[in-house]
C-alpha cells in the first residue's frame, strides 16, 4: 500500500516514523504540508523512506491512502479530492465533519467511488463500547475534558470571549454544549467529541465539557454513556505530546493503531 501524509506535525511525523522504523508494513510514498519545507525537512530525517514532497494534485494520483493529519480546513480541501481520485481516507480532524453538508458529501463520495474513510479513536477510550452500544439504543453521552489552561491557547472560545488562560487559579469550566459547538469552538484541543459523536448518538445529542484546570500536567477525558446495554465510563489521563501541547501523544499512537489494522488480516475488536 502506498501512503501519502497531509500535514508534518506531531501526529504526520509519527506516522512517517513508524513506517520507516517497520512497525507499519507500507510504502511511505509521498508528504505534502501547506510549508513545503516541514515536508522537506520531515523525509529527510527519516532512515530508511524516501517519500517525496508533492503537490497535492500530485499526490492524490499517486497513493492508496491519504492520511490527513493537517487541519479542519484541510479536511474540507482535501478529502473530497481524495475520494474524487479513488483513495482511501485516514481522518485525523475529525471536528470538521460536524458541518452537516461537509459530511453528508463525504460519506456520499465514499460511496460513490467505492473508498474507505477510517476515524480512529484518537485520545480517548471506549469508541468501540459506544460503537457496539448504538446497535441498541444510547440514551445519552457525555464527554468531559479537564486539560492545563494554556494547551487551550488560540482556541476560539477563548479569544472571542476574551478569557485569560495564564489567570486561571482554579478548575474552571469554559465550556458546555453541543458537540457540534464544542468542535468549533476549540477545533485544536476536542476532535474526540467528534469522533464520539460519529460513533453513537450525533452532534447535537453528545454533550460536551471543557475544564481549564492549572493543577494538571495531563490531557483528561472522561466519557459516560448510558443506554439499553446500562452504563459506561472511561477515562484517560493523556501526556500531551512533547512537539504540540494541544495534542496527546496517544492521538497519534491511535493513528498508527489504525494503519496496523487496516493492514492486518486479523481484526481484534468492534
Amino acid at each position: 500500500m502506498k501512503i501519502g501524509i497531509i500535514g508534518c506535525g506531531f501526529i504526520g511525523g509519527q506516522i512517517c516514523r513508524a513506517i520507516d522504523s517497520g512497525a507499519i508494513n507500507a510504502e511511505l510514498y509521498a508528504l505534502s504540508d501547506s510549508s513545503p519545507n516541514k515536508a522537506l525537512e520531515l523525509a529527510a530525517s527519516l532512515k530508511r523512506c524516501s517519500p517525496a514532497s508533492m503537490k497535492l494534485e500530485e499526490l492524490l494520483q499517486s497513493v492508496d491512502l491519504v492520511v490527513e493529519s493537517a487541519s479542519q480546513n484541510a479536511v474540507r480541501f482535501v478529502v473530497p479530492r481524495a475520494l474524487e481520485a479513488g483513495c482511501d481516507v485516514m481522518v485525523l480532524s475529525v471536528g470538521a465533519l460536524a458541518d452537516e453538508e461537509l459530511r453528508e458529501r463525504l460519506f456520499r463520495l465514499a460511496e460513490q467511488n467505492n473508498c474507505k474513510l477510517y476515524f480512529p479513536s484518537g485520545a480517548v477510550a471506549g469508541i468501540d463500547g459506544i460503537n457496539s452500544a448504538s446497535a441498541a439504543g444510547i440514551s445519552s453521552v457525555t464527554l468531559t475534558t479537564r486539560k492545563p489552561p494554556l494547551s487551550l491557547a488560540g482556541a476560539p472560545h477563548v479569544e472571542t470571549l476574551g478569557i485569560e488562560l495564564e489567570k486561571i487559579e482554579k478548575e474552571t469550566l469554559l465550556f458546555e454544549g453541543p458537540a457540534s459547538e464544542a468542535v468549533k469552538a476549540f477545533p485544536a484541543n476536542v476532535n474526540v467529541a467528534a469522533t464520539i459523536s460519529l460513533a453513537g448518538i450525533g452532534f447535537e445529542r453528545t454533550k460536551v465539557r471543557v475544564i481549564a484546570d492549572p493543577a494538571l500536567s495531563r490531557n483528561i477525558h472522561e466519557i459516560t454513556v448510558e443506554g439499553e446495554f446500562g452504563k459506561l465510563f472511561t477515562r484517560v489521563e493523556n501526556l500531551p505530546s512533547p512537539e504540540n501541547p494541544k495534542t496527546s501523544y496517544l492521538a497519534a499512537l491511535s493513528a498508527i493503531s489504525t494503519l496496523k489494522k487496516i493492514l492486518n488480516p486479523v481484526q481484534i475488536g468492534t
